[in-house]
């Protein structure tokens, strides 16, 4: 890995963005099909939406290979909320992941929201273990049938 770069989300990275978390969540968690429609609507939603003031989108690259994503959007009373954070196999390891989520932290702090959520799955535990160092804390927990799977689902939250 050489320099990795954060740049913008374009609209012409969805294809992409949509594909990866669908192979990798169907291989690592073994999600079935409806996975993907679930991202490629969030991603809808956001070239739709986004409000340029406040919402913020990246993707990670390392010369031109884009390596992973990770999204700040207008949550839930007012809160920032975290989507689509993505590392692809070969970033994962090298510390991106914090860089990715300190990033989207800061960015939500600077655009003066007074917290962030998200929603993950108990068994992504190098997610969970990122989020847990950088302060989140988790603020519901139920077991669900989501994806094919039974798992865990998640809200994490912070304040600043």
């Amino acid at each position: 890995m050489t320099e990795v770069t954060f740049r913008d989300f374009r609209a012409g990275d969805a294809p992409w963005l949509v594909d990866l978390h669908g192979r990798l969540y169907a291989e690592e968690a073994g999600f079935d099909d409806s996975f993907g429609p679930l991202v490629a609507g969030i991603l809808r939603d956001y070239l739709a939406t986004r409000d340029r003031t406040v919402e913020r989108a990246w993707i990670a690259e390392d010369g031109g290979l884009r390596l992973g994503s990770i999204f700040c959007v207008r949550g839930p009373e007012g809160r920032a909320k975290l989507r689509l954070f993505l590392l692809a196999p070969e970033a994962r390891g090298r510390g991106l992941g914090r860089r990715m989520l300190d990033l989207c932290l800061r960015h939500a702090r600077d655009r003066g929201f007074p917290g962030l959520t998200l929603w993950t799955h108990e068994s992504h535990e190098a997610a969970c273990a990122l989020y847990r160092a950088a302060g989140l804390r988790v603020t519901r927990s139920v077991p669900v049938r989501s994806f094919g799977q039974d798992l865990i689902e998640q809200t994490w939250a912070i304040d600043f």
